[in-house]
């Protein structure tokens, strides 16, 4: 049985860290926490999806409002551990994403995902999102 949570203590907040750590292999560890709980200060949420006492899945987002949008759940990071893909995992913590959206009155669920990240965009794709627009960055 699997359920879906925030997560809001400090100890949630680190149980996520591994599966974080796939999609996001420079963090550290020991500052993970206080980057998260930094970063709840501008809107971020961590929810983790947990089976069998372990997390499967964990997706960081933030409800954003924007003249080009209007109010969208942004998804800034969408993983499910390596080892537990193809299980439906990923799809229900998903969907999850999709039901908060909603709940919270927003226009649409947006994220950006990197080009080479081909597994992800097929995931995306199955979801019935669609690619529109190109992510442009210059490094500072």
């Amino acid at each position: 049985m699997s359920h879906i949570a925030l997560a809001a203590s400090d100890a949630e907040i680190d149980r996520c860290f591994p599966v974080i750590l796939e999609l996001r292999p420079h963090l550290v560890q020991t500052e993970f926490v206080q980057q998260v709980r930094r970063q709840q200060q501008h809107g971020y949420q961590l929810v983790y999806l947990e089976s069998n006492g372990s997390i499967k899945a964990v997706a960081g987002f933030r409800l954003l409002e924007c003249l080009a949008a209007g109010k969208f759940l942004y998804v800034d990071d969408l993983v499910v551990r390596s080892s537990d893909r193809s299980h439906g995992y990923g799809e229900a913590l998903f969907q999850w994403l999709i039901d908060y959206a909603k709940a919270h009155h927003c226009e649409q669920l947006s994220l950006d995902s990197g080009v080479q990240r081909f597994a992800a965009h097929r995931f995306y794709l199955r979801q019935r999102m669609e690619i529109t627009s190109h992510h442009f960055a210059l490094k500072l």
